[in-house]
């Protein structure tokens, strides 16, 4: 497999047997508590921009090189998405699993404008466009469950 390859599904975890997707937010999770477990959450951020800029890429190269679209295992935008619900979070497996759901929950509906980048915007950027627009609502989400209940943001 290529280097691109090996980026958008996300060191093969897009490839695995079910929902790529899931997968893909799932592989992310373990990354995410261990960069943030080392640099909090500016370092969380860093690695979330520099995802969704590499995962550009290797999106548009594999799914070129596949001669698909929007192939199912290409996961780096799952892996993006997935990343920026979890900045304000609490380094916690009970805000994470919010955080996973939340995310996957916004990523399969796919509300507008979600919906909307996924079809107006090809390419890598297309690939990569949509999750972060799911993860704004799931962090919307997440945030009105914060403001309701209490429980406390990093940010």
């Amino acid at each position: 497999m290529t280097l691109a390859g090996v980026i958008a599904t996300w060191f093969g975890s897009g490839r695995l047997p079910g929902a790529p997707g899931t997968w893909g937010s799932l592989a992310a999770l373990p990354c995410a508590a261990l960069l943030v477990w080392l640099g909090g959450w500016p370092l969380l951020l860093i690695a979330s921009v520099a995802v969704f800029l590499l995962g550009t890429w290797a999106s548009e190269r594999h799914a070129r090189q596949l001669r698909r679209k929007d192939p199912g295992e290409i996961v780096v935008d799952e892996v993006a998405g997935q990343w920026l619900v979890l900045l304000p979070l609490p380094l916690d497996p009970l805000a994470y699993l919010l955080g996973f759901i939340a995310f996957r929950a916004f990523d399969i509906g796919k509300p507008w404008p979600v919906s909307l980048a996924d079809r107006a915007v090809g390419g890598g950027l297309g690939i990569m466009l949509d999750d972060v627009v799911a993860a704004a609502y799931a962090l919307a989400a997440c945030a009105l469950l914060s403001f309701l209940t209490g429980w406390p943001y990093v940010l």
